[in-house]
């Protein structure tokens, strides 16, 4: 998940309501109480457009390295399980970017690293 927040109190009050809201609705599907999650979230503040661009694409491709590609499956195919897959639904799941790192500095990014040919 890549999330912006103005602030790292911000941040973490998001994160944690969340990891509030995940765990009642999990724990009411389990049929049972208490934590369910272990550890806190891990934090890591993106610092240029092209580390944005590569923490995007990895978020967007982690489901083949966890096999969930079936062989023969085009390369650039959306996992029908993300957020990105789900568009044009409303309400919608994801929000568009506000910051310039995320809505600007990364598409000066992309096109450079993209092969030409």
């Amino acid at each position: 998940m890549i999330v912006e927040a103005p602030d790292a109190e911000s941040l973490a009050r998001a994160m944690k309501g969340l990891e509030v809201r995940m765990a009642r609705a999990l724990n009411r599907v389990m049929r049972r109480r208490g934590p369910v999650f272990a550890d806190r979230y891990h934090a890591h503040l993106l610092r240029s457009p092209r580390e944005a661009a590569n923490a995007i694409r990895y978020v967007l491709e982690n489901w083949r390295v966890h096999k969930l590609c079936a062989p023969g499956v085009e390369q650039h195919v959306v996992d029908p399980y993300c957020s990105t897959a789900w568009r044009d639904t409303y309400p919608a799941l994801t929000m568009p970017p506000e910051g310039w790192l995320l809505s600007v500095g990364i598409r000066s990014t992309e096109q450079r690293m993209r092969p030409t040919g």
